[in-house]
């Protein structure tokens, strides 16, 4: 399986209003293999949008390589391969969704009337292809942009907030759609805020801030390292804290312990224990890492920096 996406040093400059020189994106390498779902997660600011910006080709950078599906970037022909549904897409209101992919659609050079009504069945739009936009909700809107994101039948989808200020329902559609198009071997490149979604459903993901990749890889691997709670009752209060658990928190009273401890210890171990005491077992709730933990610690540093503001707002 190859690379969906590479990057080797990728560097975006701007000079700043204080005559100085920012750089924006600063050496940014970044792996994304075809087929997974990728999730691009960062500050305001950090360089999410520069990124992607350079990776579709809209802005030339000051330095470095970036590949889509193996062909460099600028390749036209790397264009009929990808697609990208930006975070606030403009329609022509007055136009229907189907009259919207049919339009869209014919900057293919694709008049398939029949295909585009099956995208609208795929992204459960069927009802409403003789709706005009206008009419259209803000989730239904995300679906018509997903379906248009299609029409060119792409490898490689770039999504930019796919399921930012849906209603809940709305939420669990986008998400479902997206990993459908997994499912179909396409490979979806997610930048978002909406962390809970991010970790369903993405396999990877890399956190930029300050233009540079402060963690990158699978998330299973990313969020280990949590804790796991033991509950039992049965057992005397001087037992529980005799037991040698490094790093483990320990609560008894009444016959009753609450163990917390880093899951790296062996839970079987002390099970076994608690039950050669006599003990019952009434809990025991693994808790991992969360992402938005592992974000917050990632991008809360304090350190000084050149303010980008005046250069890239959207970075």
């Amino acid at each position: 399986m190859g690379y969906a996406i590479e990057t080797r040093n990728l560097t975006k400059t701007y000079k700043s209003k204080k005559g100085g020189k920012v750089n924006v994106v600063d050496d940014l390498n970044l792996i994304v293999e075809e087929g997974e779902i990728f999730g691009f997660l960062g500050p305001n600011g950090a360089g999410k949008t520069t990124t992607i910006k350079m990776l579709l080709g809209i802005i030339y950078p000051t330095d470095g390589e970036a590949y889509l599906l193996g062909k460099e970037v600028g390749d036209m022909k790397v264009h009929q391969e990808i697609s990208y549904l930006p975070e606030k897409p403009y329609y022509y209101e007055h136009m229907t969704g189907l009259e919207i992919l049919m339009f869209y659609g014919s900057l293919f050079g694709i008049k398939d009337k029949a295909k585009c009504e099956e995208l609208l069945r795929k992204v459960n739009l069927q009802g409403a292809g003789t709706k005009t936009i206008s009419q259209y909700s803000k989730g239904m809107q995300q679906r018509i942009g997903l379906a248009q994101s299609l029409l060119n039948d792409p490898k490689l989808l770039f999504l930019d907030e796919p399921t930012g200020g849906l209603d809940p329902i709305a939420h669990i559609e986008i998400r479902d759609l997206i990993l459908r198009f997994r499912d179909e071997g396409k490979t979806c490149f997610i930048s978002s805020h909406e962390l809970s979604d991010v970790e369903r459903i993405c396999d990877r993901v890399a956190i930029i801030h300050h233009g540079k990749i402060r963690k990158q890889g699978r998330l299973d691997d990313l969020l280990r390292g949590g804790r796991l709670e033991i509950t039992a009752n049965g057992v005397s209060d001087a037992w529980a804290h005799s037991l040698q658990l490094p790093e483990a928190l320990i609560s008894a009273r009444d016959g009753r312990v609450i163990i917390d401890m880093p899951d790296n210890h062996d839970s079987n171990a002390v099970l076994d224990a608690i039950r050669n005491q006599k003990g019952s077992i009434v809990s025991l709730i693994p808790r991992r890492i969360r992402l938005e933990d592992l974000f917050i610690e990632t991008v809360s540093d304090r350190g000084s920096r050149q303010e980008i503001s005046d250069v890239a707002p959207n970075a």
